[in-house]
């Protein structure tokens, strides 16, 4: 019997290179969507992608606000990849809205992951909840960093990355029981597209190459290539020394937004004139911030210390992640072949 892996929400973009790189490890696949009709886009992205046995991958109706579903998700399952999580919302009423939904669906799965007898489960964190409220950084973040909850103008998502961390490892140390855990804590994730579903972070390369960005934001930010991110996982499951390690999947490299510009540029010479060459002053992205609620989280970032050590990853794990410009260009690639790029 082939050792069952269950990946919550198998339809994002983390999660199906995770799944891809599971199947092609000889693992069983069980994987939460929020609706069936989800599963055949699942299935076709694997068989484009090389995987002709599907008969290990399954689907499981699981939603994070519905904890009836999940102990039956659980049963027979070994290994956990929690991925699920709420995505950015660029408007909301409140900032509950995004806190509670994620750290309510952490300990829903962990809870239900204890209870099933499950080895370890893999927490897919997110930079967000290391590098916030920190204005006066100079060295690079790692994983012994925490987002500063008290500091002014900390974005709802990244509280809420930091809130649903912490609350998992309490669960762990309170109620866990013996249940394993590690976490991996990505930072702005490029990588090839597997469909028209992909992060946020890859949003910024469809704008850039389709001409609809004329300048850029001075953002700096980290970039790990989704398949690292993937196999970084995949160490984090089965690695001994892994347990109760939170690892931080990043290249190391910090590049601007009219860094990325120029990567694709020298990448893809038919799209140059699409390209920014111009970014925009600090000042007015804050000023549009004000009355733009969709560029707030953009105006925490500008002007931010980013840089990140790998280290950890590297030498406890023997992780070793490719450079940012590939994982760019594969992210620009993949989304000229889908189509995504007209």
């Amino acid at each position: 019997m082939k050792e069952l892996v269950l990946v919550t929400g198998g339809s994002g973009f983390i999660a199906s290179h995770i799944i891809l790189q599971l199947l092609e490890q000889g693992y069983a696949v069980r994987t939460t969507v929020r609706s069936m009709a989800k599963s055949q886009r699942i299935v076709t992205s694997m068989q484009a992608n090389g995987i002709t046995n599907i008969e290990d991958l399954s689907f499981v109706e699981a939603d994070l606000q519905h904890p009836e579903q999940w102990p039956a998700a659980m049963v027979g399952v070994s290994y956990v990849m929690h991925v699920a999580s709420p995505t950015p919302k660029l408007n909301f009423k409140d900032e509950s809205e995004m806190i509670n939904p994620a750290v309510n669906g952490v300990l829903m799965v962990l809870k239900a992951a204890r209870d099933a007898n499950v080895k370890r489960v893999v927490l897919t964190s997110a930079y967000g909840a290391i590098c916030a409220g920190h204005p006066n950084q100079q060295t690079p973040y790692t994983e012994a960093d925490w987002s500063d909850l008290s500091a002014k103008n900390i974005h709802p998502y990244q509280k809420s990355k930091t809130l649903a961390e912490q609350a998992a490892w309490n669960f762990i140390k309170t109620e866990g029981q013996g249940l394993s855990l590690a976490a991996v804590n990505p930072v702005g994730v490029m990588g090839p597209v597997l469909s028209s579903v992909y992060s946020h972070s890859n949003v910024q390369v469809e704008q850039l190459l389709n001409g609809q960005v004329k300048a850029v934001p001075q953002v700096k930010s980290g970039y790990v290539d989704v398949r690292d991110v993937a196999s970084l996982h995949l160490l984090a499951m089965t690695a001994p020394q892994a347990d109760g390690e939170r690892f931080l999947a990043t290249t190391g490299e910090t590049l601007s937004m009219l860094e990325v510009a120029d990567v694709l540029r020298g990448a893809f010479p038919q799209y140059a004139s699409r390209l920014p060459q111009k970014t925009i002053p600090n000042s007015v992205i804050k000023l549009a911030a004000t009355f733009k609620p969709d560029l707030r989280m953009l105006a925490t970032l500008v002007g931010k210390y980013a840089d990140t050590s790998n280290e950890k990853a590297k030498k406890l794990l023997g992780w070793q992640p490719r450079s940012a410009a590939d994982s760019i260009i594969a992210t620009g690639q993949s989304m000229i072949d889908l189509g995504i790029i007209k």
